[in-house]
């Protein structure tokens, strides 16, 4: 009978969920930027409601979504750390994913509300106060950068990018308010306020398109797009003793961390202790795969599909 060497167990997966605390940043940078950002929304919301600014009111809306983006990656960052269990063998880790996708819709649904209301504003000009809004603006900048500072501070995972993308994304809309309100306090022009917050909400939905995309490859368990499954089944098949390699499968658990399974046809069971072993070193030194699944099959005249299998000569 095949040997099966399965590299998840319990204690060793909650030594994975421990060593992820450090990848997810940490949810406290989260929550320290969600306090500060659902504050000055309510702040930007009713200065933008006095001013009549729609830079101001939209980027007042897209903080608020930053506040339910923020809160939900602060809660799966906590929700990351619990261990594994025998019903979710490889902890909560993937809620990260499921938090920056829905992070991802909640910007486009924002733009297209800046979207509807910037095209009636364009149609019928509304008077703005250019002085408030600049003013608003200025300090809607100093928080959107030190927020940004606060979460650039933890790991990049997909997670504390999707919360950052939002805040880059108030940070511009901060710029554009503030653009709006001196063009308008100066030259009187209504009409910069609406299209300014266009041009954000078009940065806007560049990153949330790729945010997007990233997030459904991660849930579709695509293989990364830094990692070549050829390269990978190439360096499994050449070591000495493999005759093949075949049903290989390479995707993501979460921000940082690769999984791979795979069968191989050894010519000689004995050897498996030796293949096994350089098996995960070159995985781990040559692609970065840490967390690999590789059973053994001895090598026959069987039948595989040309697709799923990376032939060896003798």
């Amino acid at each position: 009978m095949a040997k099966t060497d399965d590299s998840l167990s319990l204690d060793r997966g909650t030594d994975h969920a421990h060593h992820h605390l450090g990848h997810a940043g940490g949810h406290s940078h989260l929550t320290g930027a969600l306090f500060f950002t659902l504050g000055f929304a309510f702040v930007e919301a009713v200065a933008g409601y006095l001013s009549g600014s729609l830079a101001l009111l939209s980027d007042a809306g897209h903080m608020l979504t930053d506040s339910t983006a923020l809160g939900l990656a602060a809660a799966a960052a906590w929700l990351a750390k619990r261990p594994p269990s025998r019903r979710h063998t490889y902890g909560l880790v993937r809620l990260e994913i499921l938090a920056a996708l829905f992070n991802a819709l909640l910007m486009f649904g924002l733009v297209g509300f800046i979207t509807v209301e910037a095209l009636d504003r364009l149609t019928q000009p509304r008077q703005v106060q250019g002085a408030m809004v600049t003013v608003v603006a200025i300090i809607g900048l100093l928080v959107n950068i030190g927020v940004a500072w606060q979460l650039s501070r933890g790991e990049k995972t997909l997670n504390t990018r999707a919360a950052l993308l939002h805040v880059m994304g108030d940070l511009l809309g901060s710029v554009a308010a503030l653009a709006a309100g001196l063009v308008i306090t100066f030259t009187g022009w209504m009409p910069i306020d609406p299209l300014l917050s266009l041009l954000v909400g078009g940065l806007i939905v560049v990153s949330a398109w790729r945010l997007l995309g990233e997030a459904l490859n991660v849930l579709l368990e695509a293989v990364p797009a830094n990692i070549s499954l050829e390269a990978v089944a190439h360096d499994l098949a050449s070591i000495e003793g493999v005759a093949s390699v075949h049903d290989l499968h390479i995707w993501t658990l979460s921000s940082g961390k690769v999984a791979l399974s795979a069968h191989m046809d050894v010519r000689d069971f004995a050897e498996w202790p030796r293949i096994l072993a350089e098996s995960r070193q070159r995985l781990v030194s040559r692609h970065h795969i840490g967390h690999a699944t590789l059973q053994p099959e001895l090598a026959d005249n069987r039948r595989v599909h040309p697709i799923h299998l990376l032939h060896k000569q003798p």
